[in-house]
C-alpha cells in the first residue's frame, strides 16, 4: 500500500533494549510500587501499551537485577542496590505505603546458608518485612 502525506506513518516497532530502558526510567520516576497496568499508563506515550510487552520487560529487568517484584503488593519497583543479583530486603510502612529497599548482607548470608544445607537452590530472594515506618510510629 502506498504511503500518503495525509496518513500516519507505521508504528515503529521498539528493540527489548529500549523497551526495558523505557520501563526501568518510568520505574525510577514513579518513586512507589506501581502495578504493571499503572506502569502500562506511564510508558503509553511512549509507544509501549502491550501488556505482554510490559510484562516480559518486567521480567527481563528482574533478571537483570535492575527491578523487583514485591509480591506482597502484587507491584513492581526499580532496585536501589543493583550490585546484589536477585536477593533484596524491603520494609513495606502498611499505614503511609513508603517502601525502603535495605542492603541486609547478613540476612542473606543465613538464609543462603539455610539452602544450602536443605539443598534447596535458590532462583531469587526478595524479603518483604511488613508493619509501620518510623515516621507512622511517631505519629501514632
Amino acid at each position: 500500500m502506498p504511503h500518503h502525506p495525509t496518513s500516519k506513518p507505521p508504528a515503529k516497532r521498539r528493540s527489548a533494549a529500549d523497551q526495558d530502558k523505557i520501563i526501568v526510567e518510568a520505574l525510577r520516576g514513579a518513586g512507589r510500587p506501581v502495578s504493571a497496568y499503572e506502569l502500562i499508563e506511564q510508558v503509553r506515550g511512549f509507544g509501549v501499551t502491550a501488556p505482554p510487552t510490559v510484562y516480559r520487560a518486567l521480567q527481563r529487568l528482574i533478571d537483570d537485577g535492575l527491578a523487583h517484584r514485591l509480591e506482597s503488593l502484587n507491584a513492581f519497583v526499580a532496585c536501589n542496590h543493583p550490585h546484589h543479583a536477585g536477593k533484596a530486603v524491603f520494609a513495606i510502612c502498611d499505614t503511609c505505603g513508603t517502601v525502603n529497599e535495605f542492603d541486609s548482607a547478613s540476612a542473606i548470608k543465613a538464609l543462603t546458608a539455610w539452602a544450602k544445607t536443605a539443598e534447596f537452590e535458590v532462583r531469587s530472594m526478595t524479603l518483604e518485612l511488613r508493619g509501620k515506618c518510623k515516621g507512622c510510629v511517631a505519629t501514632g
